[in-house]
């Protein structure tokens, strides 16, 4: 009697596993600073200089997570190019505090994904125009 054992393997190796960090091109740091940290709530973790005028400022969310990193260098990084998606368990609360601190909220939309589907959003912009969704989940 034989017997015969196969053993499955992965043939493919996992290239990424995590996702590390966003770049997003800005024009004047010190708004764009203030804009994630003091208006979205965003932990600066440090601040890079070089004698050269490169500026690196690497964010993340109270919880941690991904790492946003505001640059003045990034040649792919244009200030006015990226989009963000966020997202929120109160919708209607965010709205309210971000238009109390002075940031140009849209309406709130609940067609998000076509007429009547209930996924309630909103939009605003960064101060170099990069466009930012929140969402509630």
């Amino acid at each position: 009697m034989s017997i015969l054992i196969v053993v499955e393997r992965n043939l493919y190796m996992q290239v990424i596993n995590k996702l590390m960090m966003l770049a997003i091109g800005v024009s004047n740091m010190p708004a764009s600073k203030a804009f994630y940290a003091d208006k979205l709530g965003l932990k600066a973790m440090s601040d890079y200089r070089q004698d050269d005028g490169h500026w690196w400022v690497p964010l993340t969310l109270p919880e941690g997570g991904v790492t946003i990193t505001l640059t003045t260098f990034h040649e792919n990084a244009k200030p006015g190019t990226m989009t963000l998606w966020f997202a929120t368990s109160d919708l209607a609360a965010a709205h309210k505090e971000l238009d109390s601190k002075g940031v140009s909220v849209s309406k709130i939309g609940d067609d998000l994904h076509g007429p009547g589907s209930g996924v309630k959003w909103f939009n605003f912009k960064d101060p170099d125009g990069n466009l930012i969704h929140l969402e509630q989940v």
